[in-house]
């Protein structure tokens, strides 16, 4: 098949020496390429077909398909939700690459009802490795792990290992991988690290490791990717917990889906557990007095207290995009004690996070990362990767169309920069609004420091 692919493709080049705008041509260029996973040139083919015809579904499908085999899953579900804006026009293919989205966000629930609706319009588009990922990961896929425990603990509840195991990670990285934000890496080695590789010093005192740390700020600035780093840091497990693997529609199953995330976490010390979304998980009680996530809420901050069972070697982090929607009790010492504000990298951070994303190409020239830092003021980390991206993809289209391989050099990033604007602003914008005028404890001082130093 691979070979029959290639040979129409090769075809297809040719004809495209001949008509080198032909709309259809472009089409079924791209999609052979995703076929023989060409991920980056099916990129440059859907988007040229796409300047030619700016209403093509099924280009926009194919780009997203592709932007989602090459890890771009933020371009592709800006293309997915451009496409489910027109429901009447929309193929059901759109629902298959909805379900992988959401299982890249581990939102299993969410992945299982959009690939039902994509066999409810079309039963050909039947998927068994989808199928198996919605399912969860095979414990054969973790051999290298004791699971013994965890098994019998959820088999004795009806619920599904594999869905944890896929979960649970010992992740390859460390903070050397994590450009900048040199604060939150101190208050995360003073409140887990050091207390766990210096264990007799800090029990002297009477000093245990573990603990709670909510962190908050504009997305795309490392929430995720510091809770990678640290789990890393201390040679650890990270358990990274969406909203949807906790909340479920009958009352007091989401408590004990909590409950069980926690025991696992305690018996897999040192582990860190990260809650993303967390103001969707404790949001403010007195909004939700008819309401059973009161219940979560309160279930949350007994498994942070540790009435049942001792947090020692468990650090407990948090994110969230907004704090101001977050339970007062959440911020209680000895829970989430410690609230720390990850703003968007500063210069010298930016530069550190350019440094390591261009690190990962080969194929460029020396680049001064001090200058560029200073052109992408506000710029989250993940602003500044959608940059190299864009960068890469205007090279490969040049060498699409010269046949020349070149580097990729300062100037090709300094062009990229005017092409993404800052995704910070809008979030510091309204941050602002609650730093001036609903910080009676204090909150958000680090935001008022922040914008005196940046303003917006």
């Amino acid at each position: 098949m691979q070979q029959t692919n290639e040979n129409l493709l090769n075809g297809l080049m040719d004809a495209l020496r001949y008509s080198p705008e032909n709309p259809p041509l472009l089409l079924l260029i791209g999609n052979t390429l995703l076929k023989i996973h060409r991920y980056e040139d099916a990129v440059s083919y859907f988007k040229e077909k796409l300047t030619l015809d700016t209403t093509c579904i099924y280009s926009k499908l194919g780009l997203g398909n592709a932007f989602y085999r090459l890890g771009k899953n933020n371009e592709a579900w800006v293309l997915l939700d451009e496409l489910m804006s027109a429901p009447s026009s929309m193929p059901a293919e759109v629902f298959l690459l909805k379900s992988r989205l959401h299982l890249t966000e581990q939102d299993l629930e969410s992945a299982q009802y959009a690939y039902e609706a994509a066999l409810k319009s079309n039963p050909e588009l039947a998927d068994e490795l989808l199928e198996k990922q919605i399912q969860g990961i095979s414990i054969e896929e973790l051999s290298d792990r004791d699971v013994s425990e965890d098994s019998a603990f959820f088999q004795q509840n009806g619920d599904d290992l594999d869905t944890y195991l896929e979960q649970l990670i010992a992740p390859r990285m460390d903070f050397t991988h994590v450009g900048g934000m040199a604060q939150v890496k101190d208050e995360i080695r003073q409140k887990i690290i050091l207390p766990f590789r210096h264990q007799s010093i800090y029990e002297a005192y009477g000093k245990k490791a573990g603990g709670g740390i909510l962190l908050y700020g504009p997305p795309g600035c490392g929430k995720t990717h510091i809770a990678r780093a640290t789990a890393g840091e201390m040679n650890g497990n990270l358990i990274s917990v969406g909203i949807h693997e906790i909340l479920e529609m009958w009352i007091g199953k989401s408590e004990k889906n909590l409950h069980e995330i926690f025991e696992i976490a305690r018996r897999r010390t040192p582990c860190v557990l990260f809650f993303d979304e967390a103001d969707a998980l404790g949001s403010n009680r007195s909004d939700l007095k008819k309401n059973g996530s009161r219940y979560v809420i309160n279930q949350f901050l007994s498994e942070l207290d540790g009435f049942e069972a001792e947090n020692e070697d468990l650090l407990i982090l948090a994110a969230t995009n907004a704090p101001w929607h977050l339970d007062e009790a959440f911020r209680r010492p000895g829970r989430f004690d410690r609230i720390i504000f990850v703003p968007p990298p500063d210069m010298e951070a930016r530069a550190s996070i350019l440094s390591i994303l261009l690190a990962q190409i080969d194929n460029k020239a020396e680049v001064d990362y001090q200058a560029l830092a200073k052109k992408t003021k506000d710029f989250s980390g993940a602003d500044l990767r959608l940059l190299i991206d864009n960068a890469r993809q205007t090279l490969i289209r040049e060498a699409m169309e010269t046949g020349e391989n070149r580097p990729l050099n300062q100037n090709d990033l300094l062009k990229a920069v005017k092409d993404v604007r800052p995704s910070t602003k809008e979030w510091l914008k309204k941050a602002k609004n609650y730093a001036l005028f609903s910080n009676e404890g204090g909150l958000y001082n680090e935001i008022l420091d922040y914008l005196k130093m940046n303003p917006i």
